[in-house]
């Protein structure tokens, strides 16, 4: 592997460059030897005499790289290559969202926006190549259970979740449920936070996600293209007047 580069620079911002080349290097050294989640990662003394810098810029690149998930390191055993998980997005979305005046009413639907964009063309694609008919049942079963709970003065946010990746299952995109997860991630922490009630009516809510099925089982496109826009809008409709009445 290439040293890195001693080129003159400014002595505040030599650290910094120093270690985000060395952040390159590793995440180049993993992909270049194949490396998968787990697998063990050269020690620091061995980074340290490939790359031609010093023990406090190997540690100080290894900590962001840990804190992208692209390394784990454990402590007294060494350091291993990360999942590559979605938390960082989710955790630098949730605090730029709360960083926002907690009376902004864009704050909450910014983020329901781009997962209404997102999930419009991902329903677009189930329903022009439905699912079958046993997650269609299991879809019903999930709405069904929404509605009991709503009857039953219940909260039903892990059911509602559990709708969502089960629709887009039969797509068999990995990528798909991580990064919904990672946008309801947000949505939850920051509504916690701000103190969002959510949809005051379940039974409309319930409704919403019956009509998603409907025009899935009569292999509508637009139909069910138009039920997920419409159970969005209603959400982010309630998202403007909560954050309204914040103080």
């Amino acid at each position: 592997m290439r040293r890195m580069s001693d080129e003159p620079m400014s002595p505040a911002l030599r650290p910094r460059r120093v270690s985000h080349q060395v952040q390159r290097a590793v995440t180049q050294q993993i992909l270049d030897a194949g490396l998968r989640p787990g697998e063990l990662l050269p020690t620091e003394a061995e980074l340290m005499e490939t790359l031609g810098v010093s023990r406090n810029s190997v540690r100080e690149a290894l900590k962001a790289l840990q804190a992208l998930d692209i390394v784990e390191i454990r402590h007294g055993y060494g350091t291993y290559v990360g999942q590559a998980s979605l938390t960082p997005l989710a955790d630098g979305l949730t605090f730029r969202t709360l960083l926002r005046p907690a009376d902004d009413a864009h704050a909450l639907a910014e983020i329901l926006q781009v997962r209404e964009i997102l999930e419009e063309g991902l329903v677009r694609r189930v329903a022009a190549a439905p699912p079958d008919a046993g997650t269609l049942d299991q879809l019903d079963a999930i709405v069904r259970k929404m509605g009991e709970a709503g009857e039953a003065g219940e909260p039903f946010a892990d059911l509602d979740r559990e709708f969502h990746e089960t629709l887009y299952g039969s797509l068999g995109n990995e990528l798909i449920p991580q990064l919904l997860g990672a946008f309801w991630n947000v949505f939850d922490r920051v509504a916690g936070v701000r103190q969002w009630a959510g949809d005051p009516a379940p039974e409309v809510t319930v409704d919403r996600h019956r009509a998603i099925v409907t025009a899935l089982r009569a292999r509508d496109v637009a139909g069910a293209e138009q039920a997920m826009a419409t159970h969005f809008r209603g959400i982010e409709k309630r998202a403007e007047q909560e954050t309204r009445g914040v103080g």
